[in-house]
């Protein structure tokens, strides 16, 4: 039983650090969509911002517990997720230096009013509830079941390891976005780094949808497996220090709000 306990621990912890550096690139879009604003409605702007963005995180939260273990949503999920990094990572390696999502939202931004904006930071808010709720999930899936009693056809164990990391993504956007944007500017890696450790959760939630009772192209046991998690976990270390000890390139020039 303890075992099981180190195992949802130490997935908190990676979902946490996961969890950061998506709500660092949430807080830093929200600034960028923002930063043509005059300074009272930038601020306003940006308070908007986090307030929708704790709004939509518990709503695709408890909306995805009652549906999460509905193989046909773990395939689109999967799919999305894989979707999501793979073209990330893509870009950052092949396409121009320009072309990213914060200079599409910068150049979006440019000309509109106050409300027209917070319309744009509201799209982005849910694209980013979404990436970080089904990141999430994906990664409890995985777990074994704990003792603990279901929550709306979801394991309660794994259901609050998703709440714990949804919660930690929202403070951090609140009190350590900033932080984890400068980390972003001196190790810009980092950010493909995560998107790349969101395509492998991608796979992760792609095995148990092949293991799943109704499709059993994979054992049903697999995902569990001794074999896989140390697969999985040590696939998802390599990246992260992969990230970690890149090459460092010239940082961007967007900057949090004061």
């Amino acid at each position: 039983m303890d075992s099981i306990w180190i195992e949802y621990g130490w997935a908190l912890l990676i979902l946490i650090g996961l969890e950061g550096l998506l709500s660092a690139d949430n807080a830093l879009v929200l600034a960028v969509i923002a930063k043509d604003l005059p300074e009272e409605q930038k601020k306003r702007a940006i308070n908007y911002g986090i307030i929708m963005a704790f709004v939509f995180r518990f709503g695709a939260l408890f909306a995805i517990s009652f549906i999460a273990n509905v193989w046909q949503i773990q395939a689109i999920g999967a799919a999305y997720l894989l979707y999501l990094g793979l073209k990330h990572v893509i870009k950052a390696k092949f396409g121009k230096e320009n072309e990213n999502i914060r200079e599409d939202l910068k150049e979006e931004a440019k000309g509109k009013g106050f409300w027209p904006t917070v319309g744009k930071i509201a799209l982005a808010d849910l694209a980013f509830a979404i990436d970080s709720i089904l990141a999430a999930v994906a990664l409890a899936l995985g777990l074994p079941d704990s003792p603990l009693d279901d929550f709306g056809g979801m394991d309660g164990g794994k259901f609050l390891v998703v709440v714990l990391g949804g919660i930690a993504g929202l403070i951090l956007i609140k009190f350590a976005a900033t932080w984890f944007v400068a980390l972003l500017a001196k190790r810009p890696a980092l950010e493909t780094t995560a998107y790349a450790i969101v395509a492998w959760v991608g796979v992760k939630l792609a095995v148990i949808t092949l293991a799943h009772e109704d499709i059993g192209v994979l054992d049903h046991h697999f995902p569990h497996s001794t074999g896989w998690s140390l697969v999985f976990y040590g696939v998802l270390i390599a990246i992260a220090l992969l990230g970690w000890f890149a090459p460092t390139k010239k940082s961007s020039d967007i900057k949090m709000p004061e």
